[in-house]
Formats: structure tokens, C-alpha cells, sequence
């Protein structure tokens, strides 16, 4: 073989060689996506982090689920925990914003459904979560949540479709099956932040709500899910029914993530004991959607959001 020809060969084999190399590191690159669950929640069992959300695909088809042991390799993605082609539960369109929580030995998701709140149950926070039915309203509601005092209690948060998106409460029955009483209005859009595009329907939404000794404290996210400015507030009552005194501004907002859409989300304790909220954000500065996950843990005395922990999350 001549110097020339081992030399075209050695080149060939170097370019081959980089040429693999790129596809590898493409075919690596390529494996790891954005979580694209919108309104997220997270339930603890156990070891294991379930994370829930309006599809990023399509919200008509049910809930997925994604799952983690350390917040940061998520797998099973997308898999539907609920599924409306099983057929035994409630609604036909627009799965959004589920909550899930384990109570007597069932794992219930609470839910809407056709702007309508319903619930399901599971015996795994995987599912299939199926039965149960609507909480019948005589009005469009979305956005559940459930609050469990301490005296055993359960108190739905929720929104009302009523002059704008209000957030309101109403005792459950103990089965958690229907309200029991008439819901009391607890916030609307009436702060300058609230309402940046001056909308004449205000939205005020996604109501979580945890207990501080004698004071409970609301999280809430203002602004239609499309304003740039969506954000998060925080509102504190010394009764699970209000009167409601919110702070002045939000705590979790575009201006301290460097996100657009910061929002819609849920709070969570992880197996570290640290208190983290789960939201999603819009999908590139240009397009709302799918919207992306995201966690930030929170300063246990202030509530606000500590920067340096926040993370996107990944399907690994």
C-alpha cells in the first residue's frame, strides 16, 4: 500500500469515525424532551414522584402521568392515568388541571371535565382512575382543589365561570361525592398585576391552599394563561372561608424566573422536606404552547420562590 492511499484511508476512517460520533451525540441529545404537561401537579408516594397535567398533545384524550424517584429523571412519560376511551368516567373534552391525593386506602384525582369538576378513583397513583362522577353545580366550574382540615374536614377550592374566573369555596359531603351548602366567593382580579391586559373578564385561578398554624394561605395565579404576565399570588385568611387578604404583588412571575406564563401549578413537600411549587411555563418567548414543567423550591418563613433551585424537567 502506498503513503497516499493510507493516508486517504486513515482520513476516511477519521471523518467516519466524527461522522458516528455526531450521530451519537445527536441520537443522546434527541433522547432528552421538555415535560410538556401544563396545570401540573405532584403526588409523593412513597419513594416514588408522580407528576400529573393537561396533555401538551391533546386534552381531550384523559391525563398523563410521568414519574421520578429524585425530581430529575422522568420516565414513563405520558402514559394516561385517566383515559376517556375507558369509558367509565366523567366528561368528553377539555381534561384539565387534575389533583391527586391519597384518602382511605384510595387515590382520588379531582378534575375538569367539559368545564365541569368531577372526580375519579384509583388503587395505584397510576390508575386507571375511573368511577365517581361530577360535583353537580349550577354553574361552569373548573380548577379543584381539595383541602383537608384539621378536623377531618374537606373544603373545595374551585373556579367559577361567573363575571370572570373567581375562585370560590363549599364544604364536601364525607364521601367527597357533592357540595354540601353554597360556595363562598373568596378572590377575584381586582389588583393592577392581576388583570395587566385591563380584560373585562378577570381570571383568577388554580386555588392550592395549605395551613400554617392558625392561618391558612392560598396560592393563586392571575391573568389569562396566554398574558405574558400570568403569575402567581399568594392570599392569607384566618378561616378556611376567608375574608382573604392578598399580598401586593406576585411571587412567582416573569420578572424573577425569566419565563413568560409563570403559573397554574401546585405545591408538594419533596423527600427532602423542602416545599416546592410545580408549574408550567410558555413553550419559547413566541408560542404559549405545549407549555413546559418546571419546579422551584420556596423559602419556608416568606413562601418566595428560592431562584437558584429552579429546574426544568426533562423525560429522560
Amino acid at each position: 500500500m502506498r503513503f497516499g492511499q493510507l493516508v486517504i484511508i486513515c482520513d476516511m476512517k477519521f471523518r467516519f469515525a466524527g461522522m458516528v460520533a455526531f450521530m451519537l451525540g445527536n441520537a443522546v441529545a434527541m433522547a432528552v424532551e421538555p415535560v410538556v404537561l401544563a396545570d401540573p401537579t405532584v403526588l409523593v408516594d412513597g419513594k416514588t414522584y408522580y407528576l400529573y397535567g393537561t396533555s401538551g398533545v391533546d386534552s381531550n384524550l384523559g391525563f398523563p402521568y410521568c414519574k421520578s424517584e429524585n425530581l430529575s429523571d422522568w420516565k414513563d412519560s405520558y402514559r394516561l392515568a385517566l383515559a376517556r376511551i375507558d369509558g367509565n368516567i366523567f366528561g368528553t373534552k377539555w381534561f384539565w388541571a387534575p389533583q391527586v391525593f391519597k384518602h382511605d386506602g384510595k387515590y382520588y384525582m379531582f378534575y375538569t371535565a367539559n368545564e365541569r369538576i368531577a372526580y375519579a378513583m384509583a388503587d395505584s397513583p397510576a390508575g386507571p382512575f375511573t368511577g365517581g362522577g361530577e360535583i353537580v353545580s349550577d354553574i361552569n366550574q373548573i380548577d379543584p382543589f381539595v383541602f383537608f382540615d384539621d378536623d377531618g374536614s374537606a373544603i373545595l377550592y374551585h373556579v367559577r365561570l361567573d363575571r370572570g374566573n373567581r375562585i370560590y369555596a363549599v364544604r364536601l359531603s364525607p364521601d367527597l361525592s357533592r357540595m354540601q351548602g353554597k360556595p363562598v366567593e373568596c378572590i377575584s382580579a381586582v389588583l393592577p398585576w392581576e388583570n395587566t391586559a385591563s380584560s373585562e373578564w378577570g381570571v383568577t385561578e388554580v386555588p392550592t391552599v395549605i395551613k400554617r398554624g392558625d392561618e391558612y394561605v392560598m396560592f393563586y395565579s392571575a391573568n389569562d394563561f396566554r398574558n405574558p404576565d400570568y403569575a402567581v399570588g399568594i392570599a392569607t385568611a384566618s378561616s378556611p372561608f376567608g375574608p382573604w387578604h392578598k399580598r401586593p404583588a406576585p411571587i412567582i412571575h416573569r420578572s424573577n424566573i425569566g419565563r413568560n406564563g409563570t403559573g397554574h401549578g401546585d405545591l408538594f413537600t419533596d423527600k427532602d422536606g423542602n416545599l416546592c411549587y410545580v408549574f408550567h411555563v410558555h413553550n419559547t418567548d413566541e408560542e404559549v404552547s405545549p407549555r413546559r414543567t418546571m419546579i422551584v423550591n420556596l423559602d419556608k418563613e416568606t413562601l418566595t420562590p428560592i431562584v437558584e433551585t429552579l429546574r426544568e424537567l426533562t423525560i429522560n
